[in-house]
């Protein structure tokens, strides 16, 4: 596995690497036209600019067979009662190829590197309630759960929950 920054030369990939990561794990959930008015916004034009964005981080992950996974960090958006300056763990994908590999642990490690190295105190995220595997994996890492929240793929609200880390 090799790790790297991504950049706005990336953004082709990461756009079509989130498509295919939430699709295949939640697709099932959800009316195709509720689907379709959630990725309705998030267009390449949009990654890009998160890509060019200060503000926002991005860690790519790939094997022999290209990108497998990535990770992001950025400004906190999630509705959290934060105790000081906070970032948020905004996405962390990887394809099934990757799943088991470390690379979602070593995407985990870097974000939490990153959020100090900005001077965040708490990394927030939110997760499905239902994605046990994910869960776990946050609290192994650290994250406790805060409560709910909705969470909405186009009108369909989906039950979260908030995380956050102390850093």
């Amino acid at each position: 596995m090799i790790y790297r920054d991504a950049t706005p030369a990336d953004a082709a990939v990461l756009h079509a690497l989130y498509r295919e990561s939430f699709v295949a794990t939640f697709g099932h959930l959800y009316a195709p036209e509720d689907l379709a008015r959630f990725f309705a916004p998030l267009t390449l034009e949009a990654r890009i600019a998160e890509l060019e964005d200060p503000h926002c981080a991005f860690r790519i992950v790939e094997d022999a067979h290209g990108a497998a996974g990535y990770c992001k960090v950025g400004p906190l958006h999630l509705p959290a009662a934060t105790k000081g300056p906070a970032l948020e763990l905004d996405e962390l994908y990887l394809l099934d190829r990757a799943k088991g590999s470390g690379a979602a642990q070593t995407l985990m490690d870097w974000a939490i590197a990153t959020a100090r190295a900005r001077g965040a105190a708490e990394l927030w995220l939110s997760v499905y309630v239902d994605n046990h595997r994910a869960k776990r994996f946050y609290a192994r890492n650290g994250f406790e759960d805060r409560g709910p929240y909705a969470f909405m793929v186009g009108n369909h609200a989906d039950e979260d929950r908030l995380m956050r880390r102390a850093l």
